[in-house]
């Protein structure tokens, strides 16, 4: 019998979730056909068959995680090496994993007698998510009280899978990385045409800012010590769905008209909602875009995900009050944020960035 390991599947994430089996134990199938879909970091992958066989045994059911590298199929005919196969694109010489960092130090365990750790045992409560009321933060038997009551009155734990398990992740490691700070300008975008596409023309504003001042178009190996200057710039575009933010990749967007940025953006969407999206579009944006004002907000302290130094942000576009050429006048205003990296970008760079998003913005064409 010849197992059939999970693969690396180019994401640097260590698990993945079964999403639907395509074969049944006692199946004969053939290299490359399908064997199981599983959900990855914001897409959900196939998984073929490495060589023809029966299928002897199936690990785990749908919604189970498997590690990347733990027996996924167990074959009753295969070759003589028990081996995986690599899907997708594994670029060893692209930006590093969050696997590649040095972890962050670990939590300080909870303080708590061996009495208030027995009753927290026995209501089902877990000490690292009690704050303590105690002496120097200890845990009583009153906060295991109130937190049982708390929980029972929230309703039962949902574990995060899929999208949302790796946007924790994601969110978690940059958090313990990044040295983040928020920049923030208003835009006057009165004198554009009726109906112009306001993302389109973030994108596009965007490639400009990044010609202007190109450190921000950058990746960052803080193992290194390396910023890698990008020439082509491929703009992550944030998308909120059901299960979570995903955040495809409109490539090379200071080479494309705008109704050729329009139609890979529906198209990338379309697939990001229908969870269809190839993975390596989900990969190597140089700097995202997060366009919140579509839903409402009108400033916001962004994340950047390394290896990425900056992010930007638009809010929500108002009818405003402002001086204009003399005379007060009504116009319309959207609000923009500029997160970066202050290991990798000076405060300068990012002012200067940010003006000339701004003064692209206020084209009228």
């Amino acid at each position: 019998m010849r197992q059939f390991n999970l693969p690396d599947l180019g994401e640097g994430l260590e698990e993945a979730e079964i999403v639907t089996w395509f074969v049944n134990e006692g199946d004969n199938v053939v290299a490359d056909q399908p064997l199981v879909s599983v959900e990855t970091d914001k897409a959900v992958v196939e998984v073929p068959s490495p060589w023809s066989g029966r299928i002897a045994h199936l690990h785990g059911a749908k919604g189970d995680l498997i590690k990347v590298g733990a027996p996924l199929v167990a074959f009753a005919e295969g070759p003589q090496e028990d081996t995986g196969t690599v899907v997708g694109e594994i670029d060893r010489g692209g930006p590093p994993t969050h696997q590649d960092r040095a972890p962050s130090a670990p939590a300080r365990a909870p303080q708590a007698l061996p009495a208030v750790r027995a009753l927290a045992r026995k209501l089902d409560v877990d000490l690292n998510l009690v704050q303590g009321s105690g002496p120097g933060g200890t845990i009583t038997r009153a906060d295991v009280e109130r937190a049982a009551k708390s929980l029972t009155d929230a309703g039962p734990a949902e574990p995060l899978k899929g999208v949302r398990r790796a946007m924790a992740q994601r969110m978690s490691a940059s958090h313990a990385e990044v040295v983040p700070t928020t920049v923030t300008e208003e835009s006057d975008i009165a004198d554009w045409a009726k109906g112009e596409d306001v993302t389109i023309r973030l994108v596009r504003a965007i490639a400009a800012a990044c010609k202007a001042e190109p450190s921000l178009n950058v990746w960052y190996n803080a193992q290194a010590g390396e910023r890698r200057l990008i020439n082509r710039i491929d703009i992550g575009i944030a998308v909120d769905t059901d299960g979570g933010l995903i955040v495809p990749v409109l490539r090379n967007v200071g080479e494309r008209d705008a109704r050729d940025l329009r139609a890979g953006l529906d198209r990338m969407r379309a697939d990001a909602k229908a969870r269809s999206i190839p993975v390596e579009e989900l990969r190597g944006a140089t700097i995202t875009l997060s366009n919140f004002g579509m839903i409402g907000g009108r400033f916001a302290s962004l994340i950047v995900v390394p290896p990425q130094v900056a992010i930007v942000g638009s809010g929500v576009a108002m009818d405003r009050v402002r001086a204009y050429r003399g005379e007060v006048a009504v116009r319309r205003i959207v609000p923009l944020s500029l997160t970066f990296d202050h290991r990798v970008v000076t405060g300068g760079e990012a002012a200067r960035f940010l003006m000339a998003l701004k003064a692209d913005l206020e084209k009228a064409t």
